[in-house]
C-alpha cells in the first residue's frame, strides 16, 4: 500500500473580549518537527502514514488577537501546507475561543482556509477545548472532531490521539465520516461546569457509552467560553458518525441533557467576595482563587485587590502567586520601592510598597512585605503547578494560605486537599456573568435570559439533519 500523507499543526488560545491587552507573536510559543509530533504522541508510521508537522502555536489566554498577525500566521500555516503538495489528510490542533476584532469567526476561517486549499477529498480531523465555540464554517468543512472531556484538561494528549485515530482509520479504510452539531442557549463559565462534580461529571460520563452505539465515532460536549462577546459564543454538542442520522439523534440527546440541567450549573467550590474570602480563612494551609483576573481563562493577571485587602487586615503568612508587573519587577531590581497593581491595563488599585527582602529567579521577583510574599512575576502566567513553587525556592508549607490567580483549581493544586475559596473578583474574566456587557451575543442564552421553549436542531453544517 502506497503510504499516506498528513500534516499536523493549528493555534490555540483564549480571548476574553473584555481584557484591555492584544495578543501577536511574542505572545505566543511555536511548537515544531519533532516536538510537534511527540506532544500529538501517535503512531501514524505504524499505518503506513507520513506525518509532517508544521507548527503549533499556543499562548496563555489573553486579550483580542490582533488582526495583523492572525492573518500572517493563517497565511503562513496555509503556505506550510500548499509547499508540501498533495494530501491525505490534516491534524489540526484547535482551541475555539480565538477572538479577533473583525472577524466573527476566527477558527472557521482558518479551518475554511485549509479546506480551500486541500481539497474536497482531504480529510480534515480537528481536536478542541471543551470551551471552544462551534459554528456551520467549521463544521461543513471538516470530516472529524474531538474536544476534550475534562476540565480542568487532564485528557489533552488523549483528545489529540483520538483526533489523530479518527483521521487514520479514515484513510487507511477509505472512508469519509460526517460531523453534526447542536448549538445549546446556554454559556456559563468553566467555574460553573467542571467535569469532576455534578452534573457536568455524569453528562460527561454518559458521552463514551454513546460511543458505542452503532454508527458513532465521537461524541462530545462543548460549554463554550463565556468572556467573549460574540454570536458564537454558546454551548454545543458535536459529534462524529458514520451516518447522521444516528448522529443527529445522539447529538440532540446530548444537548437535552445539558439544557435540562442548566439551573444545576454552580461553582465547584465554596466563593464570595474578597471580605468573605478573608473571614473564611481556615487555622489550617488554605487557598483562594482570585477567579477574575486568572490569566489562565484571559485574566490579565496584574490586579491587586486581594493584596490590598490582605495588607489593610495586617494578615501574615500569606503566599501571592503571584501578580504580574513587569514595572514593579524593573524597579525592584534598582530599589526596595515599588507600585504594584494594574500595570498591564488590568485595573484595580495600585499600591506603592517598600520590600523587607527580595531575590530573583526564573524571571520572577520573589519579594517579602509585612511577613508575606509576593510573587511578582516580569510576564503574564500562572501557578498551577507544584514545580514552579519548588523552582523559586517555595515552601508552600510556611505559609497560611495561598493566594492563586485561578478559577476551579488546577489538579495539583486540588492534590495538596487544602480548604479552598473562590474570590469573586472583579477583572477580565468576572464571574459574575450578568453583568457582563453583552452587545453580541445570541438573544435568548441562559443565564442571560432564562426561558423554557428550546428544542435542539441537529446540523451538518450545511443542512438540518433529521433525528
Amino acid at each position: 500500500m502506497a503510504i499516506k500523507n498528513i500534516a499536523i499543526g493549528g493555534i490555540s488560545t483564549e480571548c476574553s473580549s473584555y481584557s484591555p491587552l492584544s495578543q501577536n507573536k511574542d505572545d505566543f510559543a511555536s511548537v515544531r518537527g519533532q516536538e510537534l509530533l511527540n506532544l500529538v504522541d501517535f503512531p501514524f508510521l505504524e499505518h503506513g502514514i507520513n506525518a509532517h508537522p508544521l507548527f503549533f502555536n499556543k499562548s496563555v489566554p489573553g486579550g483580542p488577537i490582533e488582526r495583523q498577525y492572525f492573518d500572517q500566521i493563517k497565511n503562513q500555516f496555509i503556505s506550510e501546507i500548499n509547499a508540501l503538495g498533495k494530501l491525505d489528510g490534516i491534524l489540526l490542533l484547535m482551541h475555539g475561543a480565538i477572538y479577533v476584532e473583525g472577524i466573527e469567526d476566527p477558527e472557521g476561517e482558518w479551518i475554511s482556509s485549509v479546506r480551500k486549499i486541500v481539497g474536497p477529498q482531504c480529510i480534515i480531523s480537528v481536536s478542541y477545548d471543551l470551551h471552544g465555540q462551534i459554528t456551520d464554517k467549521i463544521i461543513k468543512n471538516i470530516d472529524a472532531f474531538a474536544a476534550f472531556k475534562t476540565a480542568p484538561h487532564v485528557d489533552v494528549k488523549e483528545t489529540y490521539q483520538r483526533s489523530a485515530l479518527m483521521l487514520t482509520q479514515s484513510i487507511i479504510e477509505n472512508y469519509r465520516p460526517y460531523v453534526v452539531w447542536s448549538r445549546i442557549p446556554v454559556l456559563v463559565s468553566g467555574e460553573m461546569s467542571s467535569t469532576f462534580v455534578e452534573p457536568c461529571k455524569s453528562i460527561y460520563q454518559e458521552l463514551d457509552q454513546y460511543n458505542q452505539q452503532n454508527h458513532i465515532l465521537d461524541c462530545n460536549l462543548l460549554v463554550g467560553y463565556v468572556w467573549a462577546d460574540t454570536n458564537r459564543a454558546t454551548a454545543s454538542s458535536v459529534v462524529t458518525c458514520t451516518n447522521p442520522n444516528s448522529g443527529s439523534k445522539v447529538c440532540a440527546k446530548i444537548a437535552n441533557a445539558y439544557w435540562n440541567n442548566r439551573h444545576h450549573l454552580k461553582f465547584d467550590m465554596t466563593y464570595g467576595n474578597i471580605e468573605d474570602a478573608l473571614d473564611w480563612v481556615k487555622g489550617d494551609f488554605s487557598i483562594i482563587a482570585d477567579s477574575g483576573d486568572n490569566p489562565t481563562a484571559g485574566g490579565v493577571g496584574d490586579r491587586a485587590d486581594i493584596l490590598k485587602a490582605v495588607l489593610n487586615k495586617n494578615l501574615k503568612n500569606v503566599l501571592f502567586a503571584g501578580i504580574a508587573s513587569k514595572s514593579a519587577y524593573d524597579s525592584i531590581k534598582v530599589s526596595n520601592t515599588f507600585t504594584i497593581g494594574g500595570t498591564f491595563g488590568g485595573g484595580g488599585p495600585s499600591l506603592n510598597l517598600k520590600a523587607d527582602s527580595v531575590y530573583f529567579k526564573n524571571q520572577c521577583a520573589v519579594v517579602n512585605i509585612s511577613g508575606s510574599v509576593i510573587i511578582i512575576s516580569k510576564l503574564r502566567r500562572p501557578f498551577h503547578y507544584l514545580q514552579d513553587f519548588i523552582d523559586l525556592n517555595i515552601n508552600l508549607e510556611n505559609y497560611k494560605i495561598l493566594v492563586v490567580k485561578s478559577g476551579y483549581l488546577s489538579p495539583e493544586l486540588q492534590s495538596l486537599s487544602a480548604p479552598s475559596f473562590m474570590a469573586l473578583t472583579n477583572g477580565s474574566v468576572n464571574q459574575d456573568l450578568i453583568t457582563l456587557k453583552n452587545n453580541n451575543r445570541m438573544k435568548n442564552t441562559f443565564p442571560f435570559q432564562d426561558f423554557q421553549d428550546y428544542i435542539p436542531e441537529v446540523s451538518d453544517g450545511e443542512n438540518l439533519v433529521n433525528q
